[in-house]
């Protein structure tokens, strides 16, 4: 979100649609061009007609105001770094459970992660609740769509009250279970199936080491490019290049990852299969 620059934002979409489609196929191709591409050029084409900043103008609307092209620019530049981040975040849901949370920060901040462990689960399971109880008030013949309008907005208000109910008490009954265990008390050992071992310290130091070097590049203005009055960049050199090339490899971390996982997975399964043969 904090680099405007053309090349980045192309590197961070291609890597966040990259990722997404390995981790959720055709629901990410679907969410592109579904959701995200009407989206992008909403956004394009909305920033033109209320920005009209820029020295090089294109046209004038009917309204008098000058169409500039820095203002196109500037618009589907923000369109592809909002197309991004959502992807980027569809990819985050998809990987992020709450277990994960809770083993990362339960013992730093161990009040706020239980809260946003349940809040990371609550979305998928009160959708699983509503379809079980949607279901089931339409079998004994209340659901949404029996009888006219009243008794529809009658039944529908039920629904909702039979929900918050559900979550309210569920809540509760979590809270209550984690008070009971001793969740969040000095001392307080937990079991997890995560470990922190050399292969976590290795992409722990890569990550830092690509950060640090984005930043520094971002603070020396190796990613500098503006879009008013006028469109201008830093020009090519071996240090732009450089910090292109980190972020690159940065944002396909995750994909590089998964793939050398699958191949080492799939080795090991051959190896098996021939010693069983």
């Amino acid at each position: 979100m904090c680099l405007m620059n053309p090349a980045s934002l192309a590197i961070s979409l291609g890597a966040a649609l990259a990722y997404g489609i390995y981790l959720n196929g055709g629901r990410t191709v679907r969410l592109s061009l579904i959701g995200l591409l009407p989206m992008v050029l909403a956004a394009a084409l909305l920033n033109p007609a209320f920005n009209h900043e820029g020295a090089t103008v294109l046209a004038y609307l009917p309204s008098g105001n000058p169409l500039t092209l820095e203002s196109v620019a500037y618009g589907f530049a923000a369109a592809v770094m909002l197309a991004a981040v959502i992807l980027w975040f569809s990819c985050y849901t998809a990987v992020m459970t709450s277990d994960k949370f809770v083993y990362l920060f339960g013992r730093v901040i161990p009040a706020l992660s239980l809260v946003l462990s349940m809040t990371l689960r609550f979305v998928p399971r009160f959708r699983a609740q509503l379809h079980v109880v949607t279901e089931t008030q339409r079998c004994v013949g209340r659901g949404v769509s029996d009888g006219l309008m009243l008794r529809r907005v009658k039944n529908a208000v039920a629904i909702l009250s039979i929900m918050l109910t559900w979550a309210l008490e569920n809540a509760i009954e979590t809270a209550d279970s984690m008070k009971s265990r001793g969740y969040g008390l000095p001392g307080r050992t937990a079991f997890s199936i995560y470990r922190f071992d050399s292969r976590d310290k290795a992409a722990l130091c890569w990550l830092i080491f690509c950060g640090f070097y984005i930043a520094a590049g971002w603070l020396a203005g190796g990613l500098y490019f503006r879009y008013f009055p006028t469109i201008k960049g830093v020009g090519a050199g071996a240090f732009p290049i450089s910090f292109q090339a980190v972020y690159l490899a940065l944002c396909l971390t995750p994909v590089v990852l998964n793939l050398h996982e699958d191949r080492t997975l799939k080795r090991l399964q051959k190896e098996r299969d021939a010693l069983n043969a």
